[in-house]
């Protein structure tokens, strides 16, 4: 397991695994605020999914501009959060076919993007959050120790 102590950028105090890495580098917003326009059940179906990933370990929530990432030694997993549902990825080590992903990008052998969309809590099932656990691992780097 890489264990080199994180780098945090001197602006906005953000970790990073790698020294200096590039990012946008801007202040985190409010996680309310993400949630302002969006149909009560959002919250919840968000609240549903933090979870899921707070049962793999601890993790750093960064609501950012325009999404909300999930952080542990690098970001592993994204949500948008759209009126009436949720959009987002899971940066996963190996790529998986499956009708729940709506776009796989595969950007190197063990770094492939699985977006996908959320509509309701029970979608949160076992699978789903057995990917959210190999993206949990993926964030604390555990696929570059193989």
């Amino acid at each position: 397991m890489v264990s080199a102590p994180l780098w945090q950028c001197p602006q906005c105090d953000r970790t990073f695994a790698n020294r200096n890495q590039t990012h946008t580098c801007a202040r985190l917003a409010d996680l309310d605020a993400h949630f302002a326009r969006a149909e009560p059940h959002v919250r919840k179906l968000f609240d549903a999914f933090a979870d899921a990933v707070r049962a793999n370990g601890e993790v750093d929530i960064l609501p950012e501009k325009t999404r909300i990432a999930f952080h542990v030694r690098m970001s592993f997993a994204q949500l948008s959060v759209r009126r009436s549902y949720l959009v987002g990825h899971l940066v996963l080590a190996r790529r998986i076919d499956d009708p729940r992903f709506t776009k796989v990008e595969t950007f190197s052998p063990r770094n492939h993007l699985h977006a996908f969309r959320l509509d309701r809590a029970e979608e949160l099932d076992e699978q789903f959050r057995g990917w959210i656990a190999e993206a949990y691992a993926v964030g604390l780097q555990r696929h570059l120790a193989r």
